[in-house]
């Protein structure tokens, strides 16, 4: 599916569809991007981001990494989003002693090492494409995961790898110390495949509680796409080009990627 680079203000039902305006074609949602989010949808060649207002997260995050598209050492500015309403992300005063009081990090949801040879690649550091990620879990079985994702792509026979991801909030942890209403969350989901499509049966999809222990390895916790669906809030639906026939049975299986990434 081929969508364009603009902020998209139409209920995310359609963005499975299109969403398209301007000139300039960016694929980062190869069978669609998620269903069931915000109004808020901002397409960019890095990343295409669905943001949660209430939340000051975002619903998904969805990008493709390839040979091409990756860069070592960008450096992090943190930066308010510009292209949302002030009222509806975060400014970096926000993290204001997080780090000390909750021990965690910001981290990327779409990812600066795998991404950064993109134009846009400073994007990456708007916070909206940031959550208060526990240091643990950051810097342990989440970044391996991402550094088997960067792996991948630099294989012959991969011409990217596709990849959505996000936020839980199924139990209370914590708020931010300097922003008292927002809550941090609980958890984060990624769905990840190679090809043209998931139907092929290479992608699997994993789930890490936010009290992951550093040393833990990401393959323990692999789940089936259905799983992290039905626990999203608000819900969502993936792969929404695809026919429902196709992905009914795709969804309830954990597919064989997981392999690929290093797992037994």
């Amino acid at each position: 599916m081929k969508i364009y680079r603009f902020l998209c203000l139409l209920p995310s039902l359609f963005l499975g569809l299109a969403c398209a305006a301007g000139t300039s074609a960016i694929d980062n949602c190869e069978v669609g991007c998620p269903t069931g989010g915000s109004a808020q949808t901002l397409v960019r060649e890095a990343y295409t981001l669905n943001n949660n207002s209430r939340r000051k997260f975002a619903n998904w995050v969805a990008y493709k990494i390839t040979k091409a598209s990756q860069a070592s050492g960008r450096s992090r500015s943190w930066k308010r989003d510009p292209d949302l309403p002030a009222a509806d992300t975060l400014a970096p005063a926000a993290y204001k002693g997080a780090s000390t009081a909750l021990t965690v990090d910001r981290g990327h949801q779409a990812p600066l090492a795998g991404l950064g040879a993109s134009a846009d690649w400073q994007t990456l550091n708007y916070l909206s494409n940031i959550t208060p990620q526990e240091s643990g879990l950051n810097q342990g079985a989440w970044a391996r995961l991402e550094d088997k994702e960067r792996a991948l792509a630099e294989r012959s026979d991969v011409t990217a790898v596709w990849s959505v991801t996000g936020p839980l909030f199924e139990r209370h942890i914590a708020t931010l110390p300097a922003a008292p209403d927002v809550e941090i969350p609980s958890g984060y989901w990624k769905i990840i495949f190679i090809g043209s499509s998931p139907d092929k049966g290479e992608y699997a999809a994993f789930l890490l509680d936010q009290a992951t222990p550093k040393s833990a390895s990401f393959c323990d916790y692999q789940v089936t796409v259905e799983e992290i669906e039905q626990r999203t809030h608000p819900a969502l639906s993936f792969w929404s080009a695809l026919p429902p026939e196709i992905t009914q049975g795709l969804k309830t299986h954990k597919g064989t990627l997981a392999k690929e990434l290093g797992c037994s």
